[in-house]
């Protein structure tokens, strides 16, 4: 029926952003004592048939800390829209049995953050504060210290990506298997952000949640 389809998609999609949790875990091999210089040809990423997918060229005007920046940044939206696909999902399977908020959230995954009550936003932006101080001071060089003329500029013993957070020890010390797992997380987290604006559309143009649009 319905419903069983429903439940099985859903599954499945989970299982398959599970099997991403590597996302997680550095992004890039352990830091060096040296300068790390960036050049588009040597950013992992790049798969056939797309290959180095930049139409606009921005790799070929950025120098080596600017592209550094992008993919720092390119890395940390993948992972925020990785989370924010299975909440969507996640979120909206269990509204009206959730043991959270008395089970009084209901309705499309973009209307849940309105209907929270306020001591959730002080808590929620104090870990999102917290998070991002953290990340600020382990990639980042003081702006006392940066140049007036590189505002935002990454330290150079940072690799984009890797803030030492990897409780499952889900990364390889073989290099050929961690490129892979980059790879993997650049991809899943880049269709997480297509897939992350998607059901934002989706629930924004007919009000209903996006398992409510696959009941059809």
């Amino acid at each position: 029926d319905k419903h069983l389809k429903i439940t099985m998609k859903f599954a499945a999609t989970i299982l398959a952003l599970i099997g991403s949790a590597a996302a997680f875990a550095p992004a890039q091999t352990s830091r060096a004592s040296t300068s790390l210089q960036y050049a588009k040809e040597d950013l992992v990423g790049a798969i056939p048939p797309v290959g180095f997918f930049d139409p606009l060229g921005f790799a070929d005007k950025a120098d080596s800390p600017t592209l550094k920046r992008y993919r720092e940044a390119e890395l940390t939206h993948g992972r925020v829209a990785m989370l924010a696909v299975v909440g969507f999902l996640v979120g909206e399977a269990v509204e009206g049995s959730s043991f959270l908020f008395d089970a009084s959230i209901s309705g499309p995954a973009i209307t849940h953050l309105s209907q929270v009550p306020a001591p959730f936003w002080v808590l929620l932006t104090i870990a999102i504060g917290a998070s991002e101080q953290t990340r600020a001071v382990i990639g980042w060089v003081d702006p006392a210290d940066a140049p007036v003329d590189k505002p935002g500029l990454l330290r150079d013993d940072y690799v984009p990506g890797d803030l030492g957070f990897d409780p499952l020890g889900l990364k390889p010390s073989d290099p050929e298997e961690l490129i892979t797992l980059q790879t993997k997380e650049l991809q899943n987290g880049r269709l997480a952000m297509l897939a992350a604006a998607g059901f934002m559309a989706q629930e924004l143009v007919n009000g209903k949640g996006i398992l409510e649009n696959l009941q059809g």
